[in-house]
């Protein structure tokens, strides 16, 4: 029998995923609780023969709704034998659930980096810890970049440190815009220039193509998730280590919408 996959979260990054998979010809499902075209609502019929799990969900409280409690598919998906955690969440909360996991069930983090565009393309990079080997067809099928970590909660940890650059990237380039508005240079003209500067990063080198560029803040939106994935990062952070990081999180939270010139 043709091995189950379930991809739990289907916004902007699980849906193209999940789609990537079903291209492959994978026995891959969705489940949200949205309505979503495509994805199922009906947690029983996304439990049942439900092998590997994928969780790509907000947050611990989502990540906690799906495994213990409004969808509880630990204890519904009865033949389930891996969890592959790829949310962005805290190392210290994703290390603690090996001991809230059977042991019989398998558990890997494989968060990813890339956005929507990457998700929908089938580019992403990985970041993994456990026994990735077991699900290396699936993120080949989902991804262009694998990164092995570690052990078990490894992968999260490197996620979460990468994010806070990401996010530091986004608070100061967009500064560095509203910045350049004030002095009156063009705004293509200096991303141009970054990209092939010093001050080369991500966000600004793919400024027209990621889809949260030009974003404000709000709570459900991928700047609002930046903020979220900062506070992953403090989690892990040395006593000392957490005013800059901080600074960034009330810059995002200060983040108006950017219009296209």
């Amino acid at each position: 029998m043709e091995h189950r996959i379930g991809i739990a979260g289907c916004g902007r990054m699980g849906l193209g995923m999940l789609r990537n998979l079903q291209k492959a010809g994978f026995d891959a499902h969705g489940f949200d609780v949205r309505s979503i075209p495509g994805v199922g609502r009906d947690i029983d019929a996304f439990a049942n023969g439900l092998q590997t799990l994928i969780t790509v969900v907000r947050d611990t409280d989502e990540t906690d709704a799906v495994l213990f409690d409004d969808q509880a598919l630990v204890a519904r998906a009865t033949e389930l034998e891996r969890i592959v955690i790829s949310s962005t969440l805290s190392p210290r909360y994703v290390k603690a659930l090996r001991a809230r996991v059977p042991d019989h069930i398998t558990l890997i983090d494989a968060p990813m980096s890339g956005a929507q565009i990457k998700a929908d393309a089938g580019t992403l990079t990985f970041m993994t810890g456990g026994p990735a080997a077991d699900i290396a067809p699936l993120l080949a099928t989902m991804g262009q970049e694998v990164h092995h970590m570690g052990d078990f909660g490894a992968g999260m940890t490197g996620k979460v440190l990468n994010n806070l650059l990401a996010a530091s990237n986004t608070a100061m380039t967009r500064l560095v815009l509203d910045w350049a508005d004030v002095a009156g240079v063009d705004e293509d003209r200096l991303l141009a220039l970054i990209n092939t500067a010093s001050g080369q990063n991500w966000l600004a080198s793919g400024f027209d193509v990621i889809e949260f560029a030009r974003d404000g803040y709000d709570t459900d939106n991928t700047i609002g998730i930046l903020v979220k994935d900062v506070a992953a990062a403090l989690d892990i952070a040395p006593d000392a280590g957490a005013a800059l990081p901080r600074a960034v999180q009330s810059a995002l939270r200060g983040l108006q919408p950017r219009p296209k010139a």
